[in-house]
C-alpha cells in the first residue's frame, strides 16, 4: 500500500464527509443569518429563539436530502470495499 493510495482513500473520504454535510451546514447557516438579522430588527434576544428554528431546518433538510446522503456514503463504502484486493495485494 503505497503513500499514493493512502491519500487518494483520504481525500475521497474527506470528500464524501464534505458532500454529505454541506446541504444541513448551509441551511442551518442561512437559517441562523435570518433568526440573527429578525433579532436585530425586533431586539428579541432569547437564547432559544436561535436554536429551534436551526434545529427544525435541519431535521427538514435531512429528510429532504437523506437519499442523497445515504447513495453519496454508500457508494464511497462500496468503491472502498471493491478496491481493497488492490490496496492491499
Amino acid at each position: 500500500m503505497t503513500q499514493n493510495v493512502v491519500i487518494t482513500v483520504i481525500r475521497d473520504g474527506v470528500y464524501t464527509v464534505l458532500i454529505s454535510a454541506a446541504p444541513m451546514l448551509v441551511i442551518a447557516a442561512a437559517v441562523g443569518l435570518l433568526v440573527s438579522i429578525l433579532q436585530a430588527t425586533t431586539q428579541i434576544h432569547e437564547q432559544t429563539l436561535a436554536f429551534v428554528p436551526k434545529i427544525v431546518a435541519v431535521m427538514l433538510s435531512l429528510i429532504f436530502f437523506g437519499g442523497l446522503i445515504m447513495n453519496s456514503l454508500t457508494d464511497f463504502a462500496t468503491r472502498l470495499f471493491e478496491s481493497v484486493n488492490t490496496y492491499l495485494g
